[in-house]
């Protein structure tokens, strides 16, 4: 940025001195013409058509630092005003506001539904139960079943204790039989919390263009999202069978003797 500015000054005070040497030349040419002729190259020319010569030069050779300036900015960094719209686009982006139905209709492109926040009174964890599901979210797959917990990308519109409905679910299968989608099942839905916002580790980028001298590492950190499944919903759920032990005191009871006559 300090070369561009350099440059810039030395642009503005050539400007200036040609203007003032242009200045000096005219007066001078004034002084030694005749009256209403002009003398260049041996011919005689009217004042108009010297003023007009001048001032077009002039035009010209604005327009060509005009050309150089804007060269130099392409061969180099940004200007500040390029800078400043380049910020200003960007915060238009990220300031910008989606209706409720943007929202619902691009939450839907990714694979889930808002329900609303979780209530403290709501119950929704049960115990495992021996069903599971193939869910798609944005462009990934998970086999999930009640109660784990994934990472995927994060999920706009959703905030911490929401409730969601993830409806792109590609197979559901139990121990008695196996849905599978084409390619989605319109009755299965698998209900969700989001639990937080999280970032992942950091993976390093270097680049390297050798005999060049270039070489740049850069660090990013994917956002991620994580989620509970609570729930499956759209397969035949086996009940799960009851075990009961026999009681101590039966184990403890020993069989009488029988008497034999």
């Amino acid at each position: 940025m300090s070369s561009l500015r350099c440059l810039r000054e030395l642009s503005r005070r050539t400007t200036t001195a040609l203007s003032i040497n242009q200045a000096r030349s005219i007066s001078s040419l004034q002084g030694l013409e005749p009256r209403g002729t002009s003398i260049t190259h041996g011919t005689r020319i009217p004042k108009r058509s010297l003023a007009r010569d001048l001032s077009w030069y002039s035009l010209c050779y604005r327009s060509q630092n005009r050309l150089v300036s804007s060269k130099a900015d392409d061969t180099g960094e940004s200007s500040e005003g390029e800078d400043d719209e380049y910020e200003d686009s960007a915060e238009m982006e990220v300031e910008r506001e989606y209706s409720p139905a943007e929202k619902v209709e691009a939450a839907a492109e990714i694979g889930y539904k808002v329900m609303g926040p979780l209530k403290p009174e709501e119950r929704l964890f049960k115990p495992y139960e021996p069903v599971f599901a193939v869910v798609q979210i944005g462009s990934h797959q998970f086999k999930v079943s009640n109660g784990d917990s994934i990472f995927t990308e994060k999920l706009k519109f959703c905030d911490i204790n929401d409730k969601l409905t993830l409806t792109k679910v590609l197979l559901l299968g139990s121990a008695s039989q196996t849905i599978i989608g084409r390619p989605i099942l319109p009755d299965a839905i698998v209900h969700a919390v989001v639990e937080e916002h999280a970032l992942d580790e950091k993976v390093l980028i270097f680049k390297k263009k050798r005999r060049k001298n270039y070489r740049r590492t850069t660090g990013h950190r994917q956002e991620l999202t994580k989620l509970r499944i609570t729930d499956i919903q759209g397969i035949e759920k086996p009940e799960p069978e009851i075990v009961r032990k026999p009681s101590k005191s039966a184990d403890t009871a020993q069989p009488e003797a029988e008497l034999v006559g």
